[in-house]
């Protein structure tokens, strides 16, 4: 790594023989001069091959240190690295833009959990790099874990190699029933009027087939969301290696929704909670300082959300 930024070791990080401690987190070479926020977004044009390098061994890096303190600011450090935006179409969660590019994480109340998941699994393009950044720090908990796909699929495969084959000859089908507007209680409380950009359902179809999902209208004015038949399982092809690539947990654990296997018979439900074990197992969950940005290879890793006593201000952005 060039001289701007050092990679440095922090409590929780996990280490794997012949790789980088996950996730990696750099840095500034200097802490006793910190530097400017010019200087951190002039370094990260510079040296963006770099840290693709290291996030294509580590899958996440943690920036740590550098003086990022608002939304604006953050905005900066994303588009210093280049990428087009991701927009966030068909996405479930209840996010607030607050400027630019940038969100909230996920507006759900403090005592919900989110489980781990891929963001944007269901859509033909989803975003393949993802930012997030620490305004306000949490009173306690609010961590958000990460956990590596390809690990995930490994151990499956090894303890359910059936069901695993199975998966990838069949692909599968989740069923979500959402209202019309949005519910602030709930992680995946958006309705369909706010998840397609509009009230007219005609468009909301047109708008949910270029994402390969289909609509089905519910007398009342709700609609059940059908994602699928598609592949849980891909071969991340730059790395030669697959990774367990789907909502499957969030979706059958937490959320209710009526997830199959292809052929439209039943999962096994001791092989999905199985996952989830095998995913809290395999977690890391390094607490947030202010000012922290992770970037994310979302093809890599998944990421979740802990419960924590507020204040707690996490911003995201998704990029292409």
């Amino acid at each position: 790594m060039a001289s701007f930024f050092q990679e440095i070791e922090v409590p929780n990080q996990k280490h794997f023989t012949d790789s980088p401690p996950f996730p990696a987190v750099l840095g500034p070479n200097s802490p006793l001069s910190p530097p400017s926020l010019a200087e951190f977004t002039s370094a990260i044009e510079s040296q963006k091959p770099h840290l693709e390098s290291l996030l294509h061994k580590t899958g996440a890096i943690l920036f740590r240190g550098f003086p990022v303190s608002s939304a604006a600011e953050f905005d900066r450090v994303v588009d210093s690295f280049g990428y087009t935006d991701q927009p966030y179409l068909g996405g479930t969660a209840s996010r607030t833009n607050v400027v630019g590019r940038v969100y909230t994480a996920n507006d759900s109340p403090p005592d919900r959990k989110i489980p781990f998941h891929h963001e944007m699994t269901y859509a033909a393009e989803y975003p393949k790099k993802l930012f997030f950044f620490c305004e306000v720090a949490p009173g306690s908990g609010g961590e958000t874990p990460l956990v590596l796909s390809h690990v995930v699929y490994e151990r499956m495969r090894d303890k359910y190699p059936d069901f695993v084959e199975r998966l990838e000859k069949e692909g599968m089908v989740s069923r979500r029933v959402m209202g019309e507007e949005d519910d602030p209680s709930s992680a995946i409380g958006r309705g369909w009027k706010s998840m397609f950009s509009t009230d007219d359902k005609l468009v909301a179809e047109q708008r949910a087939a270029e994402l390969g999902v289909k609509l089905e209208w519910i007398g009342d004015g709700s609609m059940r969301r059908v994602i699928g038949p598609n592949q849980p399982i891909k071969h991340d092809k730059s790395r030669d290696r697959k990774i367990w690539f789907n909502g499957m947990v969030t979706s059958y654990t937490a959320f209710g929704d009526e997830v199959t296997f292809g052929s439209g018979d039943a999962l096994p439900g001791d092989a999905v909670y199985h996952c989830l074990q095998i995913m809290e197992e395999e977690s890391v969950a390094i607490p947030w300082q202010k000012g922290d940005v992770l970037f994310i290879d979302n093809l890599a890793v998944l990421h979740g959300r802990k419960h924590f006593t507020p204040p707690r201000r996490v911003l995201a952005a998704l990029c292409k």
